[in-house]
């Protein structure tokens, strides 16, 4: 009996291994993907996905391959040579040729969303940003590709994508399961927000933990998975980094007497700037202070005294009003925040260059703070030689850009020490870019479906291989008992 046992046991194990080996043999890639453009205000990204086809509603499937800085500012900077939008994106379009193979060129599609830049060029002169979509358009229709539209996406778009794409890629949206039931046994919130900061507009966007008829233009509804979601939103425009520099020295320009140099506390001592009265007027985030003044020119004089830099950023956001339970700034709705949020673009790469960014060990709001005030005390020269390698404009707004940062969370959104360690600052998360992009694409193609899709509860190799095993043991027990009851002349004469 042991010997039959032993090689029916044996079979099984061979069986296992045949069912195993040929189940999971690798099948030939069939991968999908898509691109899009991120026209922002300070420069044009290009990002390349792929995903299995056979998997285009599992979550978590969509992954980032490419990413490509254009060449030169955002396609707003082309006003006023609007032919030059479009050919700007020639070599980033050569870079996702050679990314995607050949034979799916034609089928991969490209979209381009501009951004804050776009919208406020668009205020400003209509006419142009016509020309400037329709520079970038003839170039993308002439690329390889799928042409699927070029067009400037509004704030709530920007938010909600930004939303989606971080909740997407930490897998918030579908969990099956053990992950399912730890899921529903946490006590926050099951989605994280979303902080979007750019150079001309910054976003806000979560799900509040109570419904509220206030302010319905900021709240969104989607239906994901086969799971509901009322999520707050909210586009600040002009409220980027680079515009509310402008706004900044507009103010301070006003504030002071009709003198063309001024001492400007965000800048670090030594550090000289001169900048055109002319270009600090003509976006629409500062043209209601222009006024006539008896220069042309403003000769900045950078003075690295972070609270007094505080003090004057704090004036941007008008605390005043609130028709509303509850404000941000200027009279805007905001609900009572909840849970995690996952901070993204300015927010990260300033944060980043700070050392601010651990996820081991958030750095708390006085840290922080401490940290921005140190690096604004020191002396432009001392700054510039340690770090050579990073562009005189971007290295010399770090402090500024630190302290905005600081009064937009703290002062706009009523971030405090108790909740400050909630904010994770999020440069990648897996592969893939925290953005608007990926969410803009997965909305696009519909590949977050409304209900969630029919999934079997075993894959066919684990399905076959339980099929086996069981039939297997049956046999074998079947066998056993039959041998009890029947025992074969042979086994009699030795048992005798």
């Amino acid at each position: 009996i042991l010997l039959i046992l032993g090689f029916l046991s044996t079979l099984a194990v061979i069986a296992l291994i045949a069912v195993a080996v040929t189940q999971n043999k690798p099948l030939p890639k069939n991968i999908k993907y898509g691109i899009v453009l991120d026209a922002g205000s300070s420069h044009t990204n290009l990002y390349v996905y792929e995903w299995p086809a056979e998997k285009e509603n599992d979550t978590g499937v969509v992954q980032q391959v490419e990413v490509c800085k254009v060449e030169g500012p955002g396609i707003s900077g082309y006003s006023h040579a609007t032919e030059k939008a479009g050919p700007s994106l020639a070599q980033c379009l050569r870079q996702a040729e050679d990314v995607i193979p050949s034979k799916q060129h034609q089928e991969t599609p490209v979209y381009l969303g501009a951004t804050a830049g776009m919208r406020l060029l668009s205020l400003e002169n209509k006419s142009a940003a016509d020309k400037v979509l329709s520079s970038v358009e003839k170039t993308l229709r002439s690329a390889p590709f799928n042409f699927q539209g070029a067009r400037i996406i509004s704030g709530q778009e920007e938010g909600a994508y930004g939303w989606i794409t971080i909740n997407y890629l930490l897998g918030n949206f579908k969990q099956s399961g053990w992950k399912k039931l730890l899921h529903s046994l946490k006590s926050i919130s099951e989605t994280s927000g979303a902080l979007d900061l750019g150079g001309a507009s910054t976003q806000i966007t979560f799900v509040p933990n109570e419904l509220s008829s206030e302010s319905p233009e900021n709240l969104l509804y989607f239906r994901l998975y086969g799971k509901d979601y009322l999520v707050y939103t909210h586009s600040f425009l002009c409220y980027g980094k680079d515009q509310a520099l402008q706004q900044k020295l507009a103010e301070d320009l006003q504030a002071s007497t009709s003198n063309s140099s001024l001492l400007d506390p965000c800048f670090h001592q030594g550090y000289q700037r001169t900048i055109n009265i002319s270009d600090l007027f003509k976006t629409p985030c500062t043209s209601a202070k222009k006024k006539q003044f008896p220069f042309s020119q403003l000769y900045i004089q950078g003075e690295g005294d972070y609270q007094k830099c505080r003090r004057n950023v704090q004036k941007l956001f008008n605390k005043t009003n609130c028709p509303y339970s509850s404000c941000s700034f200027n009279g805007i709705y905001l609900p009572p925040l909840q849970g995690d949020f996952g901070a993204f673009s300015a927010f990260y790469f300033v944060m980043n260059f700070l050392n601010l960014t651990s996820e081991q060990s958030p750095a708390a709001l006085d840290k922080v703070a401490t940290t921005i005030e140190s690096f604004c005390a020191r002396p432009w020269h001392e700054v510039k030689t340690a770090y050579h390698q990073i562009k005189e404009k971007y290295l010399s707004e770090y402090c500024f850009s630190g302290a905005y940062i600081l009064s937009l969370l703290e002062n706009g959104y009523d971030f405090t020490e108790n909740n400050w360690q909630r904010i994770h600052f999020l440069g990648k998360i897996g592969s893939s870019d925290a953005g608007w992009t990926l969410g803009y694409m997965l909305n696009l193609t519909n590949m977050i479906p409304a209900e969630e899709p029919a999934v079997p509860p075993l894959s066919y190799g684990s399905y076959v291989g339980l099929m086996v095993l069981c039939s297997l043991v049956l046999a074998s027990v079947l066998l056993f008992v039959w041998l009890l009851f029947h025992k074969p002349k042979c086994l009699q004469k030795g048992i005798v």
